[in-house]
């Protein structure tokens, strides 16, 4: 994702300055025209000309920003104002980010600003999604609403999120303790036996000296390994950044098939659940599309919904480019189709949105059902076959003997 530098005029006419992450210069214009900016001039920013800023202050969780969107609405509801809400809820949250955030609206709304419009000032803490759903609640004056509407669309999004990161915990575990085991292995068990093996002068069988050759090389060149390894490690964390690599672990999800059960649903209840969001609160369609693209997680579904965005601007409906992207489910598009035909759009959304999140559980207990056996499985042969490198000469001793 690349860094974009623009110079911007408000709703205020005052000329601002600043930088916001996009993957493509048209993204990040639409995300600031959004915002109501006027774009005057915008340049891709290198490691030189990015905008250096030092947090130690972690990211928001949705945990934390559906306590804040309640706890604003049940203030805000009691007849407290903005500003003095806004003081509170900042002494109150624990995230030293988001207090300064909260502390900086504050200040803007005490200047006169729009209460959207100043959190729209802190892209890195405040969601599109959220800046959205609090500019329609003051134009339609019901701010309490959007904000309630939000804590439950990011308490549903928490939910499904650590779902999915659920059933991701159980293979990584496991491939780490497959590791640990074969270092352990290679490095403290082979060797000893290996001295027994040279002072017997015994003919060993090809696998035990394929794991000898093995053992010895990771005990000469460990100080080599362990630098390659984490050089690997970073050269694909950092590639899976780039465009290239968010297509091609895209893809990959979406190939493999108990995985991309997974992906897909997740993704559909996410689509529906904030779209439904947005609609309700009388964000425009297209509007809504791009800024739900957004959230997607995987880029091949969010590439979709930009085009779908685009398509509707000429007056496709959406259910259309719902079912030509082919990524997700016929109920998906068969619903919203029934929506659109009866004019009951949010409410087809809002039904998918549940089913979907039910289907993710579910998708959760059928992955980790596949995976559990598939990783013992691996487990057992790659320590299995350690054993079998070590038994296999003594064996071949032990039948020697016997046969005297």
């Amino acid at each position: 994702m690349a860094a974009w530098g623009f110079v911007a005029i408000d709703k205020g006419g005052k000329e601002i300055k600043g930088s916001r992450e996009a993957d493509s210069e048209e993204q990040a214009l639409r995300e600031l025209k959004a915002q109501g900016l006027i774009v005057l001039e915008m340049t891709e920013q290198n490691v030189l000309t990015r905008d250096i800023s030092i947090d130690f202050g972690g990211k928001p969780s949705a945990r934390d920003l559906s306590v804040f969107c309640r706890q604003f609405a049940s203030i805000i509801r009691a007849g407290v104002t903005i500003i003095e809400a806004l003081r509170m809820l900042a002494e109150a949250t624990e995230n030293k980010k988001m207090q300064k955030a909260l502390l900086n609206v504050r200040a803007d709304v005490e200047k006169g600003e729009a209460f959207a419009d100043s959190l729209a000032k802190h892209p890195t803490v405040f969601p599109e999604l959220l800046i959205q759903m609090a500019r329609a609640g003051e134009a339609s004056g019901s701010l309490e609403i959007s904000m309630e509407r939000m804590a439950i669309q990011f308490e549903k999004a928490a939910k499904t999120k650590a779902l999915v990161k659920k059933a991701m915990i159980y293979p990584t575990v496991v491939m780490i303790v497959a590791v640990a085991v074969v270092i352990v292995m290679l490095v403290v068990v082979i060797p000893s036996y290996t001295e027994m093996f040279q002072e017997l002068n015994a003919e060993l069988p090809a696998i035990t000296i394929a794991v000898i050759a093995m053992s010895d090389f990771v005990k000469a060149y460990w100080f080599i390994h362990i630098p390659v390894i984490i050089a690997i490690i970073l050269a694909i964390k950092a590639y899976a950044k780039t465009y290239g690599g968010k297509r091609l672990f895209g893809r990959l999800q979406l190939k493999i098939p108990a995985v991309r059960n997974l992906i897909v649903k997740s993704a559909s209840a996410m689509m529906a659940r904030t779209l439904s969001t947005l609609l309700t609160a009388g964000v425009p369609l297209n509007e809504a599309v791009g800024i739900v693209a957004n959230t997607m997680t995987n880029i091949w579904f969010r590439e979709a919904l930009q085009e779908a965005m685009e398509q509707i601007m000429i007056g496709v409906p959406l259910s259309q480019p719902l079912q030509s992207c082919g990524l997700f489910p016929p109920m998906v598009y068969y619903m919203v189709r029934i929506g659109e035909e009866a004019g009951s759009t949010e409410e087809m959304l809002n039904r998918l949105a549940d089913y979907y999140e039910e289907e993710v559980e579910l998708a959760v207990q059928s992955l980790m059902a596949v995976l559990e056996p598939m990783m013992i499985i691996v487990l057992a042969v790659i320590v299995g076959g350690l054993i079998a490198a070590v038994m296999a000469p003594m064996m071949k001793m032990y039948e020697a003997l016997d046969s005297l």
